[in-house]
């Protein structure tokens, strides 16, 4: 199975690129290079500080929230896992309207890269 992370996160910046230019996809690559290299810790998710690093954490995020709600049910609603994230990773803040469309982009696309795609 491919990776459900990579394979969301990089769908995103597909989609996002024409608005917010090529490299994009650049920066979600190197984004998800460090998240591969890194330790996984919590703490991780919790300040993106650009959008390249928001896509892949709302990815990983969501994947994780999938695995965990799969756990209680054989088919997990999108939207439940769009909120779960959206909570963990404002943490405080208000998300701008582009962030939070941005993790509903992510979040379905994680879904649809496991073969969940439901709304």
């Amino acid at each position: 199975m491919t990776d459900p992370v990579a394979e969301a996160a990089r769908t995103v910046a597909h989609r996002l690129a024409p608005h917010h230019g090529p490299s994009l996809i650049t920066d979600v690559e190197v984004a998800l290079h460090e998240h591969e290299t890194q330790e996984r810790k919590p703490d991780q998710y919790l300040d993106p500080v650009s959008l390249a690093s928001l896509i892949v954490s709302a990815a990983a995020l969501g994947w994780t929230v999938y695995q965990d709600l799969r756990k209680r049910t054989t088919k997990p609603p999108a939207g439940m896992i769009v909120r779960t994230v959206r909570a963990e990773l404002r943490h405080g803040r208000v998300l701008t309207p582009e962030e939070d469309e941005i993790l509903s982009i992510t979040v379905q696309e994680t879904i649809t890269a496991v073969g969940e795609d439901e709304d």
